[in-house]
């Protein structure tokens, strides 16, 4: 970050900027500072009610006019990954005919800062994504309460990045874990010519449950990875880690999930379900429940053949997957399908949040069960073009309807 102010005040004339992560709950950013004595510190800004909430929300970048400075606001997003914002400060007199360059009006060089702006925070977007491996301090960023030791193991087991974009799809999830650590994971994967997706929920709580979705995913992933260039076929993943659950869990110990491989050049679905609740899909407006009869869970019986599903997306298509937490207890008075159709305008990553935050509000905010949520758009490379800026795609902004 030290880098990039220096390069803006270099090239652009830019008093100072900061990076501000976004955190897990999707409800406050962490902008981190030097103290004295060189000691890191850190401000919580909230997402609502604020200028760097909106840019983080609507992934436009945006003005803050103050009495001395004139502040852009970037959202630093890869391949619809909503990492944080950055804040770049200049002198207030920059809003000035006087102070424009020759060729530019007062608007006109506001507006060539704030694209100036946009674009680096899009390129240091990559260099977040690069180095937040070698650090802990973008994890500290992200976490405004403490984790439990299940919920690290849990948190360890999910994608890198919780949203993707690619030319074919967009995919997004999010995971509001209960007071013990249920053991729900989600995973996805892109190939040159195929998607994996998987969605699971381990039976149990606390370090159990985290074990179990530990054998389960490394499982899943142990086989997607092989060296062999022939995908492996769904029916022969859910084999192996069933075969493996039985062998290494207690009898009473089991998994469901659902299992996903998208041919990508053709938008064919092949999925197993593996004593899962139903998933929707919503294709012209209409939310349609698919509920397959589902094969036993993973770690039930030992032999047993998967059944292989198949469904045809169409461009357009939208498709949702919950565990039990989005539908038990308090939670089931949320009209799913409902939620599902007003807010087809949403962008996937947005869904997601907003209907984990429907969930956290109708238990009170003590979930018994942790609530995982994904959703995948198909685009198939046709239909509408895509208006994709800053590393996202702009397409999808609009408020949620309760």
């Amino acid at each position: 970050m030290d880098v990039l102010a220096t390069r803006l005040q270099d090239d652009l004339g830019a008093l100072g900027a900061s990076f501000l992560i976004a955190d897990y709950s999707s409800d406050v950013l962490a902008r981190f500072s030097t103290a004295r004595g060189g000691r890191t510190v850190m401000e919580w800004v909230s997402v609502r009610g604020t200028p760097q909430g909106q840019v983080l929300r609507t992934q436009r970048p945006t003005l803050h006019h103050g009495d001395e400075q004139v502040v852009v606001i970037a959202p630093v997003t890869a391949r619809g990954e909503a990492i944080g914002v950055i804040e770049v400060a200049f002198p207030a007199a920059d809003g000035s005919a006087d102070a424009a360059p020759t060729g530019f009006s007062a608007a006109g060089y506001l507006d060539h800062l704030t694209a100036e702006i946009s674009q680096a925070a899009h390129l240091f977007a990559y260099t977040v994504v690069l180095n937040r491996r070698y650090t802990d301090l973008f994890e500290w960023g992200r976490r405004s309460v403490p984790l439990e030791l299940a919920a690290e193991i849990q948190r360890r087991l999910l994608p890198d990045s919780f949203t993707c974009e690619s030319a074919q799809a967009t995919i997004a999830g999010w995971l509001e874990p209960a007071a013990s650590v249920a053991g729900d994971t989600f995973d996805y994967s892109f190939g040159r010519a195929d998607l994996y997706l998987s969605l699971t929920d381990a039976m149990g709580h606390g370090l159990a449950a985290a074990i179990l979705a530990t054998l389960t995913v490394n499982g899943l992933r142990n086989v997607r990875r092989e060296p062999d260039p022939r995908p492996r076929g769904l029916a022969a993943m859910a084999d192996h880690v069933n075969t493996m659950m039985v062998k290494h869990s207690d009898l009473e110990q089991f998994v469901t999930g659902l299992l996903f491989h998208i041919d990508l050049p053709t938008g064919v679905v092949r999925a197993v379900n593996a004593g899962h609740i139903p998933f929707y899909l919503l294709r012209d407006d209409v939310v349609e429940e698919i509920g397959w009869p589902p094969d036993p869970a993973f770690g039930m019986f030992a032999g047993h053949v998967y059944t292989v599903r198949q469904l045809q997306l169409r461009p357009g298509d939208r498709l949702l997957f919950v565990t039990d937490g989005m539908v038990d207890r308090n939670a089931a008075r949320i009209d799913l399908p409902a939620q599902l159709a007003a807010n087809r305008r949403l962008h996937p990553r947005e869904l997601v949040q907003h209907l984990a935050r429907l969930v956290l509000d109708a238990c009170g905010g003590a979930l018994q069960d942790d609530a995982t949520v994904m959703c995948l758009d198909w685009h198939q490379r046709s239909g509408l073009q895509r208006q994709v800026g800053s590393g996202a795609d702009l397409d999808r902004a609009s408020t949620p309807e309760e």
